[in-house]
Formats: C-alpha cells, structure tokens, sequence
C-alpha cells in the first residue's frame, strides 16, 4: 500500500475481508486473499480516526493500544448516533434478532438492521448462526433483552475470549447442534415475552467456518497488543474472523493474529513478504499470558 495511505478498518460485505484505506478524501478497498502476503510498517503517531465519516477536527493522537481509535470527544458523537444509545427509537428501517455462537459456551443475541444482511455477524467474528426474529427497532431491542435474560447469555463477548477458542472449535455438525439447542429455547419464549410486532424466523443455522478459514488454518497462539512507530507486521494470512487476521510468520514465528482495530488511525507503508527486521511489535499469549516479546 501505497505510503501515506491510512488504514480505516476491515470490512466483511461479502464472503471476504476488504481493509479500507484513505489518503485525504480518496478511499479504497484492498480486498484480502487467503495464502497472500501481508506486511506494513507504522508510520509516525497514532491519530483519531474521527466520527460518522468526519475527520476529527483535532486531529487528536490516541493510544496505540485503543481498539476505538478516536478521542473522546468524537467517541461521544459516535456513540450518540448507534443503535446501542437506544436514540433512534422512531428508526422506520426492519430490524433482526440474532443468535451468535463463537465458540463451546460463547453465545449472545444481538440486533442489526435487516438491509445489512449477516455482515453485522462477519464482523463480530461470530463462527455460526441463526436469526430469530424480524421486526421494528425497539421491538427487536425488547426481545433481545428478553432473550439475553432468559438465555442467560451476555450483550458483549471480548474478543480476547473469542480468540482463545478459535483454535479448539467443534465440528461443522456439533456447532450446528449447539445453536439449534439455543433457537430450541429462545423459541419456546415467543409467547412469553416476545412482542407481538416481531416475527419469528424459521432456524436456519448459517456456518462461517469456512469463509473465515479456520477450519484448515493451523491455531494462532499469539496476537499482536499494539503497534509502533516503525513497528513491523508481516506475514501470509491463513485465515481472518470478524476484525482479526490470522498471520502465518516465517522463520518459525507459528500463526499470530492481528486485530485490526489497532492499526486504525496509524499512517501505514508496504514491506515486502517474507522481511526480515529487527523492529519489535509486542506480543501476547492469546490463552491470557503475559508479554512474548516480538513478532520479528
């Protein structure tokens, strides 16, 4: 990628990452190919990334081990405007319920808009999936606080955790069979609970292990904890769920992954693959460890 390109982000429209990137008011997309070469280096300092498509009027640096990469004043517009501040509540748009299962005893329920298809769920990295229902906005947020409540299942799952069972995942049938047991038991709630304006959608378990690649990617140990100037990350990606990129290493470095939240606001340049370098981006242990030093 050309020099002074900044990363915005990984994006799920399809059935493979896209990394977008701007350079002042141009944008583009690199779409990423599994078995490819990836490298870059960090260039400078870490900059807000702004909010709702503006450029943050400070120009503000941010922490490099942010997943948000804005300053707090363009958090605050950001969150303002999101369907999770519940500020919308005459949206006229079609909402749907998920059931989003990321791993054995990894399960949530969420809402997304129904013109985005499943690329709320890419995006989250969710491994399978059915939806529930389908209706109005603030009846599709009424039925998934019922849900969550009687699932007993959280509204946010790190992605620390998800990280950590994506090398040990059942098979194609047994996570199948996993969600469908769930649909089971949020279905039986449909008439205790569940308002009367959103309608049931039949089960119909969606698997992204394949479109992610991992389930022939080799399992990742490490994950990269923040970016520095001139800090290099390099690799050929194997597999890629939700925001993270798994990287297979040369001289033995084993599969890391790189969240690619972190390179957000970050002034990238290409590096040739394989490279070799003595710059250090720090690691760690993706089961919970400490620091491993670097990724070169």
């Amino acid at each position: 990628m050309a020099f002074g390109w900044w990363c915005t982000g990984i994006g799920w429209p399809g059935d493979g990452p896209e990394l977008g990137w701007r350079k002042g008011a141009d944008r583009r997309v690199s779409v990423l190919a599994y078995g490819a070469g990836l490298g870059f280096r960090a260039v400078g300092e870490r900059h807000c990334v702004g909010a709702r498509g503006n450029v943050c009027p400070l120009g503000a640096v941010v922490p490099v081990r942010s997943t948000g990469a804005r300053c707090p004043e363009c958090a605050r517009l950001d969150r303002a405007h999101s369907v999770a501040a519940d500020t919308m509540v005459d949206d006229p748009r079609t909402y749907r319920v998920y059931l989003a299962w990321f791993g054995p005893g990894l399960v949530k329920v969420g809402i997304t808009r129904e013109e985005r298809g499943a690329a709320r769920l890419r995006e989250q990295g969710a491994v399978a999936f059915t939806w529930l229902g389908r209706g109005p906005l603030m009846a599709a947020r009424r039925t998934e606080e019922v849900l969550r409540a009687a699932l007993g299942v959280p509204d946010r799952i790190p992605y620390a955790r998800k990280r950590a069972v994506r090398g040990q995942l059942p098979g194609v049938e047994e996570r199948s069979g996993e969600v469908a047991a769930l649909y089971g038991r949020a279905a039986e709630l449909a008439g205790r609970g569940w308002p009367e304006s959103l309608e049931r959608v039949c089960l119909d378990v969606v698997d992204h292990g394949g479109i992610f690649g991992l389930d022939r990617a080799p399992a990742a140990t490490r994950s990269v904890s923040e970016l520095v100037d001139g800090g290099v990350v390099a690799g050929r990606l194997v597999a890629a769920a939700g925001p993270d990129l798994h990287l297979a290493v040369d001289g033995g470095g084993g599969v890391v992954v790189l969240d690619t939240r972190l390179i957000t606001g970050w002034e990238l340049a290409a590096v040739s693959v394989p490279v070799e370098t003595d710059v250090r981006v720090p690691l760690i242990d993706i089961g919970g460890g400490g620091v491993q030093g670097g990724l070169f």
